[in-house]
């Protein structure tokens, strides 16, 4: 019999090589000098405790196979119960409650768990609404506080439980998207795409066994274990991330040693910011993993002069597929001498949109016309040439396969690699040539939903969502190659690209001043607007672009809070007055602070 793929065997086996070693901290309050005052488990300590919460959940009646609906609040009992879960072979349904309410109960009537693992609050929302949750058999209460324990006597517990063997098909979860261009969809993963995501993300950083990390988003904390790495839980309300206190980060990081960290964007512009008013460089950071929306060439620039030891890299990916391709922080501001000395930054500012990188070992990414119907299979679309905007496609171990219960969104992302076309010197028979796979037969390629090109060193570089690109009377425009253009503007702190009317074939900008002021007065907004046309007008495909609407504070995704809701702007837009761009140039000096 082959060895179990269960993703949860990486625990006993860190248990048994480093037992001593730290395998989580949870913060607790603070000591009399100031410092962080954490619970800490060592690996050995924290397998305990998931066998005690094996006990636990088998004593409520969890079964292999049972669907576990999460909600719970970040810290040792998430990272414990989730593998206590996989122990099991009971599937964790995990769904981001920062999706609105009506989408959350839509999909925990879709995934129809047996079982709500929850905090006092999940139990009582289930009783509220119980259409939503009249699949739930078992409730399984977890205490709110992240220090809590699976139970009385659980440190000192012998018990010791059999992991159920999975295959490497085997389904390990369903996580959710966060629907920020669509509805949020349940993503159905194997224990084999969890083991090449370890994997993956292992080799392509470098990361060692022993190094310490904070994960700004709970999920990435459940990879720790499998990669031997102390995790360090912030102080952050992944609820409402955008509220987190920088200084708590940066305490952490530094009175931790922390080398590894994971967050978005947005997270780390705070975090940056405050280093910088406070001259605070961050010496033990190795690496700053970046994701959840394109990372502005600024923040990598901030960013290489607070990691003196380390860089910043920026996954690219989805929830359906990750990691895929990675750029790292000098890749993109340049560094050193050489070809490459002015990074992909200039071209970015200039239109040509955002470069993420070049794909990861295992991953084949390919560019394929733009189509909005299902394609079968791969003999049903073309490759195109470097250069030339289509859709994203991916393939490789990572790239998940199905949603749950949702075969008609199935049909629509997912491009199949049929049974019976076996693969010949790397290529698969009855493809087109550039269609090279290295994954098995019958393995699916992925539609990202985003829009791109390849450049001729084999780069890749994003455009924007299809669902958000505007198709106006003179062709599409593409969200990555507009709003960096204007999000130069020193007074803007976001903007969006939209179609503007009912129709939303006129193209035009939402720019969220940095400064309210703007807003409120006249003469400040017409200024705003004649710059922002002075820096379009350069630029053909922004030279179109004559329509602006100033909003006090654009919506974005709850997670990463980073994504830009585009297509809630554009709804927004046609009840709102929009500003008539001033077609008279202004010195690009006038422009600057």
């Amino acid at each position: 019999m082959s060895a179990s793929a269960n993703i949860a065997r990486h625990l006993p086996l860190m248990a048994t090589r480093q037992p001593d070693h730290p395998a989580i901290k949870v913060p607790r309050g603070r000591t009399g000098d100031g410092r962080i005052d954490y619970l800490a488990l060592s690996f050995r300590e924290l397998d305990t405790e998931v066998d005690a919460w094996v006990a636990r959940l088998q004593g409520h009646g969890v079964q292999t196979g049972d669907r576990v609906l999460v909600m719970v609040r970040q810290g040792l009992p998430l990272i414990a119960a989730a593998f206590a879960l996989f122990k099991l072979g009971a599937v964790p349904v995990i769904i981001d409650p920062g999706m609105g309410r009506k989408n959350f109960l839509a999909c925990v009537t879709r995934s129809r768990p047996r079982v709500l693992l929850g905090i006092p609050l999940a139990q009582l929302l289930s009783h509220v609404f119980r259409a939503a949750f009249k699949s739930v058999e078992i409730r399984v209460w977890v205490s709110g506080s992240p220090t809590a324990r699976a139970g009385r006597g659980a440190q000192n517990s012998k018990l010791k439980f059999e992991m159920v063997s999975s295959r490497a098909a085997d389904l390990a979860a369903v996580l959710f998207t966060s629907g920020s261009t669509g509805e949020p969809k349940g993503v159905c993963y194997e224990h084999g795409m969890f083991d090449a995501q370890v994997r993956l993300v292992r080799d392509t950083y470098g990361i060692q066994p022993g190094e310490v990390d904070l994960p700004m988003l709970p999920i990435f904390a459940l990879f720790n274990p499998a990669l031997g790495m102390t995790t360090i839980v912030p102080e952050i309300d992944p609820a409402r991330p955008a509220t987190v206190d920088p200084a708590k980060i940066v305490q952490a990081i530094q009175q931790e040693g922390v080398t590894n960290s994971f967050g978005s964007p947005t997270l780390w512009r705070k975090i940056s910011r405050h280093c910088r008013e406070k001259n605070e460089p961050l010496p033990t950071l190795r690496r700053v993993l970046m994701a959840g929306a394109p990372v502005p060439p600024a923040l990598f620039a901030d960013l290489q002069v607070l990691l003196p030891n380390g860089t910043a890299h920026s996954p690219y990916g989805a929830t359906e597929a990750l990691p895929l391709a990675t750029i790292s922080g000098p890749e993109v501001v340049g560094a050193g001498q050489g070809s490459d000395s002015l990074g992909t930054s200039a071209a970015t500012a200039a239109g040509a949109g955002t470069c993420v990188g070049r794909p990861v070992a295992e991953i084949q990414i390919r560019i394929i016309p733009i189509t909005d119907g299902p394609i079968v299979s791969l003999t049903d679309t073309r490759v195109l040439p470097p250069g030339e905007i289509g859709e994203i496609i991916a393939s490789g171990p990572v790239v998940t396969q199905t949603y749950d219960q949702l075969p008609a969104a199935t049909t629509l992302a997912k491009i199949q690699t049929p049974n019976n076309q076996s693969q010949t010197n790397g290529k698969t028979a009855g493809t087109p040539d550039s269609f090279a796979v290295s994954a098995p037969a019958g393995a699916a390629w992925h539609r990202l939903g985003d829009l791109g090109y390849l450049d001729t060193a084999g780069r890749l570089w994003f455009c924007g969502r299809k669902a958000e690109r505007v198709l106006t009377a003179d062709g599409p425009l593409y969200t990555e190659q507009v709003e960096p253009i204007f999000g130069a503007h020193p007074d803007v702190a976001r903007v969006a690209l939209i179609g503007a009317g009912h129709d939303r074939r006129r193209p035009a900008i939402v720019v969220e001043p940095r400064s309210r002021d703007v807003i409120a007065t006249p003469s400040l907004r017409r200024k705003l607007v004649r710059e922002l046309r002075a820096l379009g007008a350069p630029h053909p495909h922004t030279d179109r672009i004559r329509l602006a609407y100033l909003h006090p504070h654009l919506p974005v995704d709850v997670r990463h809070n980073a994504k830009i809701h585009r297509l809630t702007l554009a709804r927004w837009a046609v009840d709102q007055q929009g500003y008539e761009m001033d077609k008279r140039e202004v010195p690009v000096s006038a422009l600057k602070r």
